[in-house]
């Protein structure tokens, strides 16, 4: 087997009968990248559990296995082994034993980590074996204290921001102790697969959120006087003027977290206790989601893929912001390519890069718009062309201009639901019979969390529980629903997202509402009778297959829906 003669990882998990030769295939074509270890994987999917992976590997290596490491350490042990090599290595000083520093290690087959310890060190190292989620965990715990004991041993004065001079901040910003902070911060965002990183600063205090699977979390929070230090450092990564404090600014910088290149997007806004950022995180190395793995019913995937495979007209997904839009798009695109088409895309800002296809970023300060940027990605010869979204009648118009002479055009607009982009289009002040031609399908979606495999809870519905996702208990016919439990792999029961999907195929019948005008509610009434599965029903079928809960179905659809 290839995978077995390239990991030793794989090799010790299958004899030592942690995982079978078969179980190893599920786990390494679930991989969502090669960068995410077969260890983490069989965690995920709940094949293994931690314990007996890295107990395993300690047998296997003759060493000590730690299952629960402190995460107050001993700031002197902290300071013989630098955060940023902590945190790239993924290694812990834990304890001193005659003269040996003994650290915990997430892959110990890395043997040239502990040599550059000993060099770094000038110090016996010994290594004991801990999982990476722990090793992780006490790393971002231990070093931030040990950081906010440095911080208050320094009892900075706290000044007013708006007295601080741009001498000042950039002093700050180029402190190590700032520096190394906001490092801890991304890095810790990054391990938690946060979305986006929120700095805002309250009166008295200082706040620090993640975005982890549509939901924000609160992180450990450095003291108030440090946030125009912390803004700061974030303008000069983000190539900002870190002068303005008064206005709106927008950045972005590329950057590496161990074998990790992370795209980082910043908006920082002044408020009125100082200027909030937020952070989006983009990892360029997670790699392009298939649409087998969006989570579609089989249904909707294949008339969907009908639907993309035509050779023109224009596809619209709708959703609100964060519903996985582009993510989709991106799919369907890799979907579809193949050497003989030439793909053009136009999107503000361009999120990963896909192979093969032309893209284009918006800059509307110098006048590369949307509507400008298609007008002349026509004259490109594209087969099929990508608009990150449809804002405005002139980028509607030149899209539909567009499909209608022989591209496949895909695009995003913001509505409730599929029949909704229909309404919105026309509201734009697109004549009807221009949507009617051009328009050949409309995909609405949202995201719900995943419940954790580890630790969901089996659990008896109550009627008003039924009622407000509008199932039967006839309809259940047997089945298990699930709601949250809690372990130490997941966030408070949930881990990762699936999409909910409704898709709206053109047919002749609708296009004749189109033309006759008929409201969004109509053509919705129409195509469920012909069949159309409602966000809500695509929702409600994940709950009865154990993928999501009731309470988190209901959150992100609406309970009005047919």
């Amino acid at each position: 087997m290839a995978e077995m003669s390239g990991d030793p990882l794989a090799q010790v998990l299958v004899e030592a009968g942690v995982v079978s030769r078969e179980q190893l295939e599920t786990i390494t074509s679930a991989r969502s990248s090669e960068l995410e270890r077969l260890d983490e994987v069989a965690v995920r999917l709940g094949v293994a559990r931690e314990e007996d992976i890295y107990s395993a590997v300690a047998r296997h290596l003759g060493l000590q296995y730690v299952a629960e490491i402190d995460r107050d350490t001993d700031s002197a042990l902290l300071s013989q082994v630098p955060s940023e090599f902590a945190m790239r290595h993924q290694v812990l000083p834990v304890r001193e034993e005659d003269h040996t520093l003994v650290v915990a290690v997430a892959d110990p087959f890395d043997v040239t980590v502990l040599d550059d310890l000993r060099l770094l060190t000038s110090r016996d190292v010994r290594a004991v074996v801990a999982s990476p989620r722990k090793i992780s965990e006490a790393i971002e715990q231990s070093y931030m204290q040990k950081m906010f004991r440095d911080i208050d041993d320094m009892q900075a004065e706290e000044v007013a921001e708006e007295d601080l001079e741009i001498a000042d901040l950039q002093k700050m910003a180029r402190e190590a102790l700032v520096i190394k902070l906001v490092n801890l911060i991304l890095h810790q965002a990054i391990q938690e697969r946060a979305s986006d990183i929120h700095v805002e600063p309250q009166e008295g205090a200082l706040r620090v959120r993640y975005r982890v699977d549509g939901v924000l979390h609160d992180a450990s929070s450095p003291p108030r006087h440090l946030h125009p230090a912390i803004i700061s450092r974030v303008k000069i990564m983000s190539d900002m003027d870190i002068a303005e404090r008064r206005l709106p600014q927008d950045g972005r910088v590329r950057i590496k977290l161990g074998p990790r290149m992370i795209d980082l997007r910043v908006s920082i806004i002044p408020t009125l206790h100082g200027e909030s950022a937020v952070i989006r995180l983009l990892d360029r190395s997670a790699g392009l989601m298939a649409l087998t793995d969006l989570g579609m019913p089989q249904d909707t995937f294949v008339q969907f893929r009908r639907v993309i495979s035509r050779p023109h007209g224009i596809i619209l997904v709708t959703g609100p912001t964060g519903s996985g839009k582009t993510t989709t798009l991106y799919a369907a695109l890799h979907e579809i390519y193949s050497p003989e088409k030439k793909v053009i895309t136009i999107e503000e800002p361009v999120e990963y890069e896909l192979p093969g296809a032309n893209q284009i970023g918006v800059r509307p300060e110098i006048g590369l718009t949307f509507a400008s940027g298609l007008r002349h990605i026509v004259r490109q010869d594209p087969d099929i062309i990508m608009v990150g979204e449809i804002r405005d009648r002139e980028t509607a118009g030149i899209a539909i201009h567009a499909a209608l002479t022989g591209h496949l055009v895909f695009s995003t607009v913001h509505t409730n639901d599929a029949a909704g982009a229909i309404t919105r289009l026309l509201d734009m002040g697109i004549e009807p019979y221009l949507v009617a031609s051009s328009l050949i399908g409309v995909l609405a979606q949202r995201l719900v969390r995943t419940l954790c495999p580890r630790c969901k809870v089996a659990f008896e519905p109550t009627p008003e529980e039924l009622r407000e996702i509008r199932l039967s208990r006839d309809e259940m016919d047997a089945r298990t629903l699930y709601h949250t439990g809690h372990c130490e792999l997941c966030r408070k029961g949930y881990l990762g997202r699936i999409g909910v999907f409704e898709l709206l195929p053109v047919d002749e019948e609708v296009r004749r509402q189109i033309i006759d005008k008929a409201p969004s509610n109509q053509i919705k009434q129409g195509a469920v009778e012909k069949g159309m599965r409602t966000l809500l029903a695509d929702g409600r079928q994940k709950v009865l297959e154990g993928n999501t809960a009731i309470e988190e179905v209901m959150r992100v659809c609406q309970r009005d829906e047919i």
